[in-house]
């Protein structure tokens, strides 16, 4: 297996991470704002969804990163 090859599996790997990420993050934001609407504490949740958005970034950094690498390759053929 080539270099391309496995860069192109991480990355869809990281694609499918990141789009994860980001659904948890949209869906916790949402829950966020439906306690505060309804005026629960939302202070764990607000905790939860920090811990997403650091998740999210960390996935995102990632992708980045191995897009990056896959033009480096490209570039070199």
């Amino acid at each position: 297996m080539d270099e391309l090859t496995i860069i192109e599996r991480h990355l869809a790997e990281a694609e499918r991470h990141f789009a994860e990420a980001s659904r948890h993050v949209e869906k916790q934001r949402r829950i966020v704002a439906e306690l505060e609407r309804d005026g629960h504490d939302a202070s764990l949740a607000h905790n939860v969804l920090e811990t997403f958005l650091q998740s999210y970034t960390a996935h995102k950094a990632e992708r980045d990163r191995l897009v990056q690498e896959k033009t480096l390759i490209v570039g070199k053929t």
